[in-house]
């Protein structure tokens, strides 16, 4: 039991601080852990990070939205689009076998961190809100597809892709993407937590308790802390975080 806490307690860490910080999922790093250091089945793990997720995102997106650094409306459009586009992706990706894709959200993790360091975003609230309604209701649609084909089509990358795309397509500033980012993961998480539940059971009641405690303490503290920071600080501190998560992660997949 020590020994579980431990790695769930880690895992959770990682979890938390991706998802305050950058709206990341956290399957991204739970899962991994789970499966290489607990050897749980994948099934379950991925489970087990879904569930962490949605506490971690809605109490992320609560502290995102009480500083007014959340889109609700388009995040909705968004929503729909991703929940619905998953779906189709996830299809596709059933009549076209491919092994080439594990690395891609990790791989995207990296770069997108290091993009945060090099050329952090320093859009304002003021450049953002000038775009019209009706564009920025096409653009949520249309990146919502695109989020969705993808992330259901690869598995993973959900929230990276949200990320990318809101602070370099949608031309979002980078509190309000990740507050946009944790408010549809949310969603998206729940949707997924349940049906893995529904399909394959709860098999470690005391790792999902573990996991979902750790996460959401450490979500709490990098969204606090997230909407404290001034721009400059806050894509430091996004990028870092997330290039140390896909480093970690590549050492943890290399053990598995």
């Amino acid at each position: 039991m020590p020994y579980k806490f431990i790695i769930c307690f880690i895992a959770g860490i990682g979890a938390g601080l991706g998802t305050g910080f950058a709206g990341m999922s956290a399957a991204a790093v739970i899962t991994p852990m789970l499966v290489t250091f607990l050897h749980m089945d994948a099934y379950q793990a991925v489970g087990i990070a879904l569930a962490s997720d949605v506490l971690a995102s809605a109490v992320s997106a609560y502290t995102y939205g009480k500083n007014k650094n959340l889109d609700i409306r388009n995040g909705l459009v968004m929503m729909a689009s991703v929940l619905v586009f998953t779906l189709v992706g996830s299809w596709v990706s059933s009549l076209i076998p491919s092994n080439t894709m594990g690395g891609f959200s990790v791989f995207m993790t990296m770069m997108l961190g290091i993009k945060f360091i090099v050329k952090p975003v320093m859009t304002t609230k003021e450049s953002m809100t000038a775009v019209s309604p009706k564009k920025r209701f096409v653009q949520s649609v249309v990146c919502g597809m695109m989020i969705g084909f993808i992330c259901g089509f690869i598995g993973a990358g959900g929230g990276m892709m949200m990320l990318l795309i809101l602070t370099s397509v949608l031309g979002y500033e980078l509190k309000t993407a990740v507050g946009t980012s944790v408010f549809i993961m949310t969603f998206t998480a729940l949707t997924g937590s349940l049906s893995h539940f529904a399909i394959g059971g709860i098999a470690d009641w005391w790792a999902l308790i573990f996991c979902i405690a750790s996460t959401l303490l450490w979500a709490r503290i990098a969204a606090r802390f997230a909407n404290k920071s001034t721009p400059k600080v806050l894509n430091r501190a996004t990028g870092a975080v997330l290039v140390v998560l896909g480093v970690v992660i590549l050492s943890v997949n290399f053990f598995a």
